[in-house]
């Protein structure tokens, strides 16, 4: 039996272990029947693509069946984020037809942006309730931030390359930012959004807990079946045992997916009634989150934490309560059979591969001489330099693992500036929209804390990883979400402000 059906054969054992185990929770967040329809369509195009033996037959028949599910859907950023992770998002090239050599990069990401965001978006913005593009502060930074980009395209590529370029611009950043910030109108669709994301978040945990014991990845094989070559996706290893990366292609992309997961945890918890499966559920994200063996994701997710019990009743009380257990668990972990391995692999204190640590430090301090002799708006050959050269390791590359100087090497300070000043200003709505709700076990508070812990925990965990496979969309839709929370903030408080004004008139 060919190596991708094996994986398929324990992938589909998987999958119905999380959820089944899943089932009863979700219904307590949303219909029952929605958990269903996309549950059966994650099942339905898993087999198409492993079936299918080529990209162009999976994406032709799973553009057909979007397009009838769609319609079916209310809530399409939570069918997106379900499918988001359902296989590697390896490029294909779609044909030039004899006009050019091709048209443009498509891959399984950018086929769900297309065939779900896109739809969602054109029927978005003729809805009178829907505010325009640009009317927000954000939305002004984004715009600023990907027109700079396209322009500095000009500068490296061709006319004709710009154009493909700046169309990968309005899929990949555009589209999940304008529908994850205009689509989510009240506190149900942010659960709905958020389960979905979850769901597929936990299926990652569950086979990248597969891999991580078995030394196997899964999807390496679908995607030589396919027809596509992904050469991101390699064995790793760490301490002596393999890091999952499932779908993700990267064992930190996959951390940094999980991470984000419990970030949105941290919030749909408090609506599952039964507290075994509370339990059960973090227990699974915990061990998907270990499994990929990456320590920005680790310290990503502490951050989430620390700041979701920051902003909450008796911060001060549970965060030395937190503290003192963390303190306590390391030297129990030196005892405990196995204990030791998890030590040396924490960050800072743990002594394996500790020359990742040194390579981070030597980035930056190099990559500031470089960016210092453009700094305004980068340079495209900054990899050419001697001091980026220096940084080539064992396999011929430069690992950029660091988003932000990635952006100011590129970009300039000005990129960087516009980038940072975007998330900046969503985190700082989300937390002037949360004082909307002055009381502590307020919903919709609560969903403000763990969109702002997540927010908070993604700018900490792309310090140490550059903009890589998955890892921007998510980021970008996150965005969205908080900028989707802020609105919702304003129109309850416009709500409750014309409520009062309408009471006062009759009392007069």
């Amino acid at each position: 039996m060919p190596e991708h059906f094996r994986a398929l054969v324990v992938i589909l054992v998987l999958a119905s272990i999380v959820f089944a185990f899943a089932r009863r929770p979700a219904a307590d967040l949303i219909p029952l029947s929605d958990f269903t329809r996309r549950r059966n369509l994650w099942f339905g195009l898993t087999l198409l693509a492993f079936f299918s033996h080529s990209f162009w037959v999976y994406a032709g028949v799973t553009a057909i069946i979007l397009a009838v599910t769609r319609q079916r859907e209310r809530n399409p950023l939570a069918l997106f984020f379900m499918l988001l992770f359902l296989i590697p998002p390896a490029n294909a090239q779609v044909p030039g037809f004899g006009l050019v050599n091709y048209l443009f990069d498509l891959n399984h990401v950018r086929l769900l942006a297309l065939c779900v965001l896109l739809p969602a978006f054109l029927a978005l913005r003729k809805r009178p309730d829907t505010l325009p593009f640009g009317r927000t502060l954000p939305d002004k930074l984004l715009l600023a931030y990907l027109l700079l980009t396209s322009a500095l395209f000009l500068r490296q590529t061709t006319p004709t390359d710009t154009l493909r370029q700046s169309l990968y611009l309005f899929v990949d950043v555009f589209l999940p930012y304008y529908v994850a910030s205009r689509s989510m109108k009240n506190v149900s669709d942010f659960k709905d959004a958020l389960l979905a994301f979850l769901l597929a978040a936990m299926l990652l945990s569950l086979i990248g807990l597969f891999e991580y014991t078995r030394r196997w990845l899964l999807y390496n094989g679908l995607t030589y079946a396919m027809g596509v070559q992904w050469e991101i996706a390699t064995y790793l290893s760490r301490g002596g045992s393999l890091r999952a990366s499932v779908t993700t292609g990267q064992a930190i992309a996959l951390g940094y997916v999980i991470a984000v997961a419990i970030g949105f945890y941290l919030f749909l918890q408090e609506g599952v009634r039964s507290k075994l499966q509370r339990r059960l559920g973090a227990l699974l994200l915990a061990g998907g989150l270990f499994a990929p063996l990456s320590r920005g994701p680790w310290i990503g997710a502490a951050v989430m934490i620390v700041m979701f019990i920051g902003t909450g009743r008796y911060a001060v009380r549970r965060l030395v309560l937190l503290g003192g257990a963390a303190l306590l668990a390391l030297p129990l972990l030196a005892i405990l059979p196995g204990g030791q391995k998890i030590l040396d692999l924490l960050p800072f204190i743990g002594s394996v591969e500790v020359e990742n640590i040194t390579y981070r430090q030597r980035l930056i301090d190099n990559s500031l001489i470089v960016i210092q002799r453009n700094p305004w708006l980068g340079s495209f050959d900054y990899r050419s330099t001697p001091e980026m050269q220096s940084m080539i390791q064992g396999q011929g590359i430069i690992d950029i693992v660091n988003t932000y100087i990635g952006i100011a090497l590129q970009m300039g300070f000005i990129g960087l500036t516009l980038f940072v000043a975007f998330f900046a200003t969503i985190a700082l709505g989300i937390r002037k929209a949360m004082r909307s709700f002055p009381k502590q076990e307020d919903e919709s508070r609560r969903l403000g804390r763990a969109l702002l812990a997540t927010l908070a925990g993604i700018l900490v965990t792309i310090i140490t990883v550059s903009s890589i496979t998955v890892i921007p969309v998510v980021y970008w839709s996150v965005a969205g979400l908080g900028v989707s929370y802020a609105q919702m903030a304003r129109r309850l408080k416009r709500a409750e402000t014309a409520s009062s004004k309408s009471t006062l008139l009759q009392t007069w």
